[in-house]
C-alpha cells in the first residue's frame, strides 16, 4: 500500500480527522435544493487547518449528488472566470441529452479582466440564470466554491454575493461556499456591501482532539498491516497538536519510517517522524507566513513568544515600547495575516502551531 498521507495544500487526506458532521447541513441542502441554509457556507480557520480540504470534500459531495461544481480561488478576475465556466457548462448542457450528469470545472487558467464591465455584469447574471434553469430541469444545481476570500477584491465578492442572492430569490438551485482566514472574513461580513453573506453558515475549523488523531493513526497503519502500538500512536498524535497539516506531515514521515523498518516502529522512529514534520511545517507554513511581516511585526510576535500562553496587549506594548495605538495597529495587521488570533479581552495568541517555539531561541548551553 502506498503512503496515504498527502501533506500538500488542499490534498485529500486518508481521514478527515475531527470533521465528522461538518458537511451534514450542506449534504441536506443538496437534497432539498434552493434556499437551504447549508448551501451558503463559509469555512474559516488558521493556515493549514484544512479549509481547502473541506472545500474539496464539499465539491466531491456535490458531484456525487449530481450537481455541477465550479471551483475558484479569489485572485483577481475570479468572477469573470466563474462566468466563463458557466458559459461552457451552459453550452454543454444545452446541446446534451436531458439525463446526462455534469462534471466539475476548474477555470483558473482563463485570462479575463479583474472587474466586469456593467454590460458584462448583467450578462453574468443572465448567463447564471440560464444555466441554473437548465440544471433545475435535470433535478440538480450548481455549487460555486471560492478559496482564500481574504485576498479577494471586495467589488467582485460583493457582486457575486448580490447575484447569488438574486438566484436564491428566484428559487434557482445554487450553492456558494467560501474559505478564508478568520479576521479577514469577519471584516468582509461587517461590510454593508456583503450583508447577505452574514446569513451564511460560518464554520470555524479548529484542531482535532488528540484522541481522534490517535484513533486515525492506529486504524490507518493497522489497516495496512503496519504495527503502531497505542503508546506510539498517542505520542505521534500529541506531536501534531491536532493540527490537520501536522497530522498529514507526521503520518507521512511515520509511514516512511515504517517502510524502512519491517520489524515495526519504535519510539525513536516516532521521534524522527515528529522532528521531520516540525521542520517541514516551519519551512512550508511558518516561514512562508512570516515572509511578508515587517520588523515591527516581528517585534510584536517576539514579545508574544515570551509568554507560555495568551499574551496581554498591554504587556506587548511594554516589551516593545509601542504606544497603545501602535499596538492596536500591529495587532490588526497580524490578525489579518492569520498569524495571531484573539484569546479574550485584551489577549492574543499564536494562530499557527509551532510559531511560538520557532520564535523562542533554545536555551544557552
Amino acid at each position: 500500500m502506498e503512503n496515504p498521507f498527502r501533506p500538500t495544500a488542499g490534498a485529500t487526506p486518508p481521514d478527515l480527522v475531527g470533521r465528522g458532521g461538518v458537511l451534514d447541513e450542506f449534504a441536506y441542502g443538496l437534497r432539498i435544493g434552493s434556499g437551504a441554509p447549508g448551501l451558503l457556507t463559509i469555512f474559516t480557520g488558521a493556515r493549514g487547518i484544512g479549509k481547502t480540504v473541506m472545500l474539496g470534500a464539499a465539491e466531491d459531495l456535490a458531484l456525487a449528488s449530481g450537481w455541477a461544481v465550479v471551483s475558484e480561488t479569489a485572485t483577481g478576475g475570479f468572477l469573470g472566470r466563474i462566468g466563463e465556466a458557466m458559459r461552457r457548462l451552459t453550452n454543454e448542457l444545452g446541446a446534451g441529452p436531458t439525463g446526462r450528469r455534469v462534471t466539475a470545472l476548474s477555470v483558473a487558467g482563463f485570462a479575463v479582466t479583474t472587474q466586469l464591465a456593467p454590460d458584462e455584469q448583467v450578462d453574468w447574471r443572465v448567463r447564471g440564470s440560464e444555466l441554473l434553469r437548465l440544471l433545475a430541469q435535470r433535478g440538480t444545481g450548481l455549487v460555486i466554491t471560492v478559496d482564500e476570500i481574504h485576498a479577494a477584491d471586495r467589488t467582485e465578492i460583493s457582486q457575486l454575493a448580490a447575484d447569488v442572492q438574486h438566484f436564491i430569490r428566484d428559487g434557482l438551485p445554487i450553492g456558494l461556499i467560501f474559505a478564508g482566514l478568520p479576521a479577514a472574513v469577519s471584516d468582509l461580513l461587517n461590510e454593508g456591501v456583503a450583508t447577505f453573506l452574514r446569513r451564511a453558515d460560518r464554520i470555524d475549523l479548529h484542531a482535532a482532539s488528540i484522541a481522534e488523531v490517535e484513533r486515525s493513526f492506529t486504524e490507518t497503519f493497522e489497516g495496512a498491516g503496519k504495527t503502531l502500538g497505542s503508546d506510539l500512536a498517542r505520542t505521534a498524535a500529541e506531536a501534531t497538536g491536532g493540527y490537520p497539516f501536522l497530522i498529514q506531515l507526521v503520518g507521512y514521515y511515520l509511514w516512511q519510517e515504517a517502510e524502512k523498518s519491517p520489524k515495526g516502529l519504535d519510539a525513536a522512529a516516532v521521534d524522527r517522524a515528529a522532528t521531520a514534520a516540525r521542520r517541514r511545517n516551519e519551512r512550508v507554513v511558518i516561514e512562508a507566513a512570516l515572509s511578508t511581516t515587517s520588523g515591527r511585526d516581528r517585534d510584536f510576535l517576539q514579545a508574544m513568544a515570551e509568554d507560555p500562553g495568551p499574551s496581554s496587549t498591554t504587556d506587548i506594548g511594554k516589551r516593545t515600547g509601542m504606544r497603545p495605538n501602535a499596538v492596536g495597529n500591529y495587532r490588526t495587521r497580524l490578525l489579518d495575516a492569520g498569524l495571531i488570533e484573539t484569546a479574550g479581552h485584551g489577549l492574543v495568541d499564536f494562530a499557527i502551531p509551532g510559531l511560538r517555539e520557532y520564535l523562542t531561541p533554545p536555551p544557552a548551553r
